[in-house]
This record gives C-alpha cells, structure tokens and sequence, in this order.
C-alpha cells in the first residue's frame, strides 16, 4: 500500500462527497482541496481537515508532494484543461464527466496518461450501483444468454435541470444519457457501436434554459445489439434533485427488470409534502453512513493508485461513450442516422450544434 497526497479541485455537491470520502479513507495522508467559493471552503475544511485549502487550483497542480487528483470543478469547460495540466505534471486523475468538450482533447489526456503510465479514470458513478452491476454479471456469467437489447430510462427533477442547464448549454446526451451510454458499453464490451439515431423532445425547458426536455438515443452495436435511452430532465420537483431510472437488459435465456426510481422509501409532511429521500444519483449522507456510489467510486479510485490496481472506468471506454453522445447530438441536429466513428468534421458539426 502506498499512502496518498490527494488534492480535490472543486468540492461542490460532487468534489464534497469526494473530499469527504478521501478524508475518511486510511490510505490518504494529507488531502488538499481547491475551492473558490469562500463560504463553500470554509465548509469543506470544517469537515475535512485538509493539509492545505487553497482558492487558485494551479498551487496544488504545481506541488511536488501531491500524487493524486479528483477534478470535480464546474462549469465543465475547465475539466480538460485541469486535467490536462495535472496529467502533464505526473499525477494520477479522477476526471468527472464529461471527460471534455471534444474528441480531440479526450485524446490528448488518455495519450498523456498512456505516456506517463499513470491512473486516469472518468466519474460514471452509476457503474458502482449494485442494480447495475447485477445487469452487468448477468451478461458476462452468461445468465441472460446473448444480449439482444438494452433499454434505459432515467429522468430528473427540473430544478437540477434548470441548474446544470443554467451552467452551460449541452443536451441530455451529455449531461445525463451519458451515464446510461457508459452502462450499455460496459456491458456489451467488446462490441463496438456502428450507428447512432436521436431525437431531442422540447416542453418546459425550451422557455426556461433553452435545451430540450428529453433525447432518445437509440445505438446499434456491430452484432445487432440494439440500446434505446430516454434521458428527461424535467421531472416535477416533487423529485427535485433526484434521478428515476427504468433498466432492461434483455438476452436470448433470459431478461433482468431493474427498478431504480426510488418509490421504495416514501417521506410525507405537513411542511414539505411527499419526498424520494435516498435517490440522488450520487448518494448522500444518513448520519453516519454513506448511501449512493459516489462514495465507493472515489475510494476505489484512491485504493487504484495505491495498489496499482486497474480502475473501473477505462479512459478509451468513457472516449466511447463520448462519440456516442457527440453522435447523438449531431444525429438529433441533422435528423438523420449516424454511423461511427465519426470524422472529425462531424465531431465538430456535432460540437457547434451542442454547445449553445
């Protein structure tokens, strides 16, 4: 075991469960947070007791002391450059999605990380749910037979829509489907996605943010394998947020229904009404105990490096689901079917048409 220096850029609602967990966890010896919001950083060194707490995120970049990075910053156009700058200076990386605004600049932090052999993983949380990671057992013990379909629906509160729509202007596709698109890939690989159909839907969030309510997505793998995923971002803020999913994995020998919505703990009061307590996508604190997986990605993240153990999100998988969700985008854009890989005139078609 080799203990850690870890530094977390960014301890909002994310970068605080990682911060937290890394706090908590025996293999780290100092942890540095980077926050530049004065009253969230006082909050994070109450809970924390970090080595150091800094506001500019360039001073941890540049300690020799610091092996480890968890980049959780907002908006998302600083996770490439944060991570490209740590990556450079020879530190280990947790990125949280998107992993970048473009194909070209994932490849640019995976040929870093390659060149310097060091850990680099992306934030799919959702690969740590024990109902996911059930679906994928199934295929691979081969319980289900061989997959022929895979259908997702998964839709959040519009306030947490109306905020990360508030944040910067990208689809569902990016923000919210790429966690099911991750899922699919996962457990489908070694297939290969060959052509993407989307369609974006428009209800309260086209006055509100500007961006649609809803995109299906529907993925085609060379074997024939077919993969349809609704992701919403307008659910009534009864589920304000928190995340509702639907998952079915259907195979030649058998099928497994995952109901991830959260209807099984049910909190009514005068004062606040009914609430879906327990159903963040990231998890959240009960007393002592931790509920969700975000918690479990960070430290399996931190116990990687410290046993050069492989991670779990694999840098080249998450640059998949990223041509998959960029395609979606463009496919949406054109109106048209989309076969992969796409070029790099369609990827930065796909771009201009995402970020508004």
């Amino acid at each position: 075991m080799k203990p850690l220096n870890v530094a977390v850029i960014g301890t909002g609602w994310c970068g605080g469960i990682r911060a937290i967990a890394a706090a908590n966890h025996p293999i780290v010896a100092n942890l540095h947070i980077a926050e530049t919001n004065p009253e969230r950083l006082a909050e994070i060194i109450a809970l924390t007791n970090p080595a150091s707490a800094v506001a500019n995120w360039e001073q941890l970049i540049a300690r020799n002391d610091i092996d480890t990075v968890i980049v959780s910053a907002t908006p998302e156009t600083t996770h490439y450059p944060m991570a490209k700058a740590a990556l450079a200076a020879g530190k280990h990386v947790l990125l949280e999605k998107p992993m970048a605004l473009r194909l070209d600049e994932a490849d640019d932090l995976i040929d870093i990380a390659e060149a310097n052999g060091l850990k680099f993983t992306i934030g799919y949380s959702q690969r740590f749910s024990a109902k996911q990671a059930l679906a994928k057992r199934s295929i691979v013990d081969g319980t289900l037979g061989e997959p022929s379909a895979i259908l997702v629906s998964r839709h959040i509160g519009r306030g947490l829509g109306e905020k990360i729509g508030n944040r910067i202007k990208l689809s569902p596709a990016v923000m919210e489907a790429t966690h099911d698109i991750d899922f699919a890939m996962w457990c489908l690989e070694p297939r290969r996605p060959v052509r993407v159909y989307s369609q974006n839907s428009y209800g309260i969030r086209r006055d509100t943010v500007g961006l649609p309510d809803s995109q299906i997505t529907v993925i085609t793998m060379d074997d024939g394998v077919v993969v349809t995923i609704n992701a919403g971002m307008s659910l009534p803020n009864h589920y304000q947020n928190a995340s509702t999913t639907w998952i079915e994995v259907i195979g030649t020998a058998g099928s497994i229904f995952a109901d991830d919505s959260h209807r099984d703990i049910v909190v009514n009061t005068v004062a606040e009404g009914i609430q879906f307590p327990l159903s963040t996508m990231p998890g959240e604190a009960v007393g002592d105990m931790y509920a969700g997986p975000m918690e479990r990605e960070t430290t399996h993240f931190l116990e990687a490096v410290s046993y050069d153990r492989p991670v779990m999100v694999e840098p080249r998988l998450a640059r998949m689901t990223m041509e998959l969700y960029t395609a979606a985008d463009l496919s949406a854009e054109l109106n048209e079917v989309i076969k992969l890989p796409l070029s790099p005139d369609q990827a930065g078609m796909a771009l201009a048409a995402a970020v508004q």
